[in-house]
């Protein structure tokens, strides 16, 4: 039973006792140097045996240190062996584990792997403090992408990596970095906690220093200046104190990051539409009115919105476009946007006043806005809807068709006399016979010319009876200018038009369709003409110009207009015809 509480005794003090190790750097040159330090965490562990160290030099060593802290009524204890090494070759080199001995039990420590590369410059003196300071502080400028799209967003991150061989005391800025050839905007950070990360293969803590947004505004090499520091450091002599302590020694010292070279790609000319204006991202589009039915002089605001992500600060939004009754007034510019580290986000809006002078219904025409998805890569444009303002009350707008034509009375610019004529002139009256004249040789062979003339016509007609295609055309036009004759003669006539015109559509859908379409409304017209088969965009012609004629009643329009809407629904006519 003792024996079995010796083993347990001996095994738990096994598994709380650790040898740790640890190197100054994972990788270096053929002609550098490494610290390796094996620590053991109790007091009385002894007879330490070091590894072989086979494939390396050891050039000082074994150097021990010892150290005791209580700390709220815990002791802490470590004592260390430390020794440098120089390695003899290239290549992925192995330490092997090292051994100490406590109460009976054997500790080993972990194996660790050592990257050699070729020779470095390193000056006479290796332990020269600002040797150390270059081989264990780092100063590097981040960026999230090299080959961005004009107007796309990226982030330039500045870190200051720390080995856990130096001490940093102080810093100071002395250079900011520069954005030439970028839209610049700093990311603001909280603080500086301290993190651990990697740094060419091998643990430095390190803290971000400074973070920006860049948008690039060209294509070429574009280059981020670096960053220029001055920094207080401790640095360890090689020396230790009377309680084995390291001594270190303070210096100043300035460093400087690399210089970042980015190469932004243009947008590509395949697909861009004629109005864009510089857009990229992934955005939403939308346009709005606050009131759709209002009276004269009262004011109504359409408000031009787009959000999502992307550099929304950097392109100009679509214009809305209104009637010359409609007084608009500058837009008010309002902008949410936030600068995170993906990018700009959130929306920016223009807000038109507009106030109508004159009763009527007035048409604000459907606004495009294009833009580049960075994400699919292509170029996508979003449309709105037509708006619609009703103004109820107010003054009527008078137009006049009548032209005032100013007649002038003739005046005769002649001579008021003229001479009594003194000579005359006569010339014999001869007939001559119609036998082997000019027009007895044209009768003549006439018959020889009308024969293949008549082969060459019936040839055509007959060609044209069999392009059906051509044939149903022709009918289809026929049939149209049939049922637009009316609105045709009312020409110039606003309210006669139009009715003969909206008329003129129902007569035509009454005779094709065999139903009575004066009662029907435009939905149920859609639904009608989808059951016929007749293909969208056909049947939206046919409704865009039943509304357009509801709507032109109510508002001022040209003679050129009403042209405009006649040639329309003749052509909208054809289109039915050829698919009913």
């Amino acid at each position: 039973m003792l024996l079995i509480f010796s083993l347990l005794t001996i095994s738990l003090y096994a598994q709380n006792t650790e040898l740790k190790v640890s190197v100054s750097k994972n990788k270096l040159g053929l002609n550098q140097r490494l610290r390796i330090e094996f620590s053991v965490n109790k007091q009385g562990a002894d007879d330490f045996t070091p590894p072989k160290f086979t494939n390396f030099k050891v050039i000082q060593g074994p150097s021990q240190s010892i150290s005791q802290s209580w700390i709220n009524g815990k002791v802490s204890f470590s004592k260390s062996y430390t020794y440098i090494l120089k390695p003899k070759r290239k290549g992925e080199l192995i330490i092997g584990p090292a051994s100490i001995k406590y109460n009976g039990a054997t500790i080993n420590s972990k194996m660790m792997k050592i990257i050699v590369l070729d020779p470095i410059d390193i000056p006479e003196n290796p332990n020269d403090p600002d040797y150390i300071a270059q081989q264990n502080i780092h100063l590097v400028a981040e960026i999230s992408k090299s080959r961005p799209y004009v107007g796309e967003g990226i982030y330039v991150e500045y870190r200051l990596y720390v080995s856990e061989n130096v001490s940093v005391y102080d810093t100071s800025v002395t250079e900011a970095p520069q954005y030439n050839g970028f839209w610049n905007q700093e990311i603001k950070i909280n603080g500086f906690p301290v993190k651990m990360g990697k740094y060419n293969g091998e643990d430095y803590r390190y803290i971000v220093l400074q973070k920006a947004l860049l948008i690039p505004t060209k294509t070429g090499k574009l280059t981020l200046d670096p960053m220029k520091m001055d920094i207080v450091i401790g640095v360890p002599t090689g020396r230790a104190d009377f309680f084995g302590n390291v001594i270190t020694k303070n210096i100043r010292k300035e460093f400087a990051s690399a210089k970042k070279v980015i190469s932004p790609k243009s947008l590509p000319l395949e697909g861009k539409p004629e109005n864009f204006t510089g857009a990229v991202g992934q955005f939403k589009f939308d346009v709005s009115l606050s009131k759709e039915v209002l009276k004269a002089n009262e004011s109504s605001q359409i408000k031009v919105a787009v959000s999502g992500k992307g550099n929304l600060k950097l392109f100009e939004l679509p214009t809305v476009e209104t009637p010359a009754e409609l007084e608009k007034y500058q837009p008010e510019r309002k902008e949410n946007v936030r600068i995170t580290t993906d990018g700009l986000s959130g929306s920016v809006t223009d807000t038109y006043t507009v106030v109508p002078q004159y009763k009527g219904k007035y048409k604000l025409p459907s606004v495009g806005f294009s833009f580049f998805n960075t994400k699919t890569k292509k170029y996508e444009t979003i449309n709105t809807d037509d708006l619609y303002v009703d103004v109820t009350e107010g003054k009527e707008l008078v137009t006049s068709n009548s032209n005032n034509v100013n007649k002038k009375a003739v005046v005769s610019t002649g001579k008021n006399f003229r001479y009594i004529q003194t000579q005359s002139d006569f010339v014999t009256n001869e007939t001559k016979d119609f036998y082997k004249s000019y027009l007895f040789y044209i009768l003549l062979l006439l018959p020889l010319l009308i024969i293949p003339i008549g082969i060459l016509i019936a040839k055509n007609n007959e060609k044209r009876n069999s392009d059906v295609v051509g044939l149903k055309l022709r009918k289809a036009e026929k049939l149209a200018r049939k049922y637009l004759s009316e609105a045709q003669k009312q020409l110039g006539k606003k309210e006669a038009f139009y009715e003969a015109l909206e008329r003129a559509l129902h007569n035509y859908l009454k005779a094709k369709l065999n139903i009575e379409t004066s009662d029907i409304s435009k939905e149920n017209i859609t639904k009608i003409l989808a059951e016929k088969n007749i293909d969208e965009t056909t049947i939206k012609h046919f409704i865009d110009v039943l509304k357009a004629s509801d709507f032109a009643r109510y508002t001022p329009v040209t003679n050129t207009e009403m042209k405009q809407e006649f040639e329309r629904a003749k052509q909208v006519i054809v289109e039915l015809d050829k698919q009913l």
